[in-house]
């Protein structure tokens, strides 16, 4: 399919359904994603597995004509991705072992994406939450099996990788966390330096924070509008303050970015 558009936006959110998603969440959640308007969404703590049809089927009542992938994961909450027609996503499959072999935990996500002629690997996460060491700790080896996959890949081949997700990883804190998901010091975190005096994370008290991340392999994503990367501000778009929004909407809001999409550049 033809893109009338040179350029398309990737976006990134937790929808906030550890504890499951009701019926006046998921109508909340739809408005935001209709205003959003990305062409590619990948969705975090998606729960249960069938939330991602009915997210579909509420958009395209509003004229919003999206597809998804995901594959199950062991907990049942999950990681996917929505995207709008044209957009080609194959070869889903997980990281292996990056949940250290613990159910309870996720794994990594991964898809082959091409939309126009920018085509990359998506490499979705969802990290192990906590601010104690012990969960640091965690969070180390998840990323260390994380970015060996992206070391291999890169070894393999000059294609783009989007990395990105909810890492549970605040900038500036969790050094030792950014150091072994980049790789070998491969990755581009760039929510940590384009929007390093935002937040993404809203809490009910205290300091809000930057815990979801977005990073682009360095060398070779000249796709990526270097500046476009920004923090959606949903809660303002649906005309609601911070709070109401994090009890009837998420806890967090998206970043979504812009690609350019009519030549490859691999």
């Amino acid at each position: 399919m033809k893109f009338s558009n040179t350029t398309a936006r990737v976006a990134v959110w937790n929808i906030a359904g550890f504890n499951s998603i009701d019926a006046e969440r998921t109508k909340r959640q739809v408005e935001g994603l209709a205003l959003l308007d990305a062409e590619l969404v990948t969705l975090v703590e998606v729960k249960p597995f069938s939330h991602m049809q009915v997210l579909i089927d509420s958009l395209a009542e509003k004229g919003c004509v999206y597809e998804s992938a995901m594959l199950q994961q062991a907990s049942d909450l999950n990681i996917g991705v929505l995207f709008k027609e044209g957009i080609e996503v194959s070869n889903l499959r997980f990281i292996e072992n990056s949940d250290l072999g613990d159910p309870s935990r996720r794994k990594a996500f991964v898809a082959d994406v091409r939309i126009d002629r920018f085509d990359f690997m998506l490499i979705a996460v969802h990290l192990k939450s906590g601010r104690g060491r012990t969960e640091q700790q965690i969070r180390d080896e998840q990323c260390k099996v994380i970015g060996k996959f992206i070391t291999d890949q890169r070894g393999e081949s000059r294609e783009d990788i989007l990395l990105l997700g909810d890492f549970n990883m605040i900038p500036g804190e969790d050094v030792s966390n950014f150091h072994y998901l980049g790789g070998d010091d491969i990755m581009n975190f760039l929510s940590s330096w384009d929007l390093q005096t935002r937040f993404s994370h809203i809490l009910p008290a205290g300091r809000a924070n930057l815990l979801d991340g977005y990073a682009i392999s360095k060398k070779f994503s000249t796709e990526y509008i270097r500046g476009s990367l920004q923090l959606f501000p949903m809660h303002w778009a649906m005309d609601m303050g911070r709070e109401k929004f994090r009890k009837e909407v998420s806890d967090h809001l998206p970043f979504v970015a812009s690609f350019r999409i009519r030549r490859s550049r691999d």
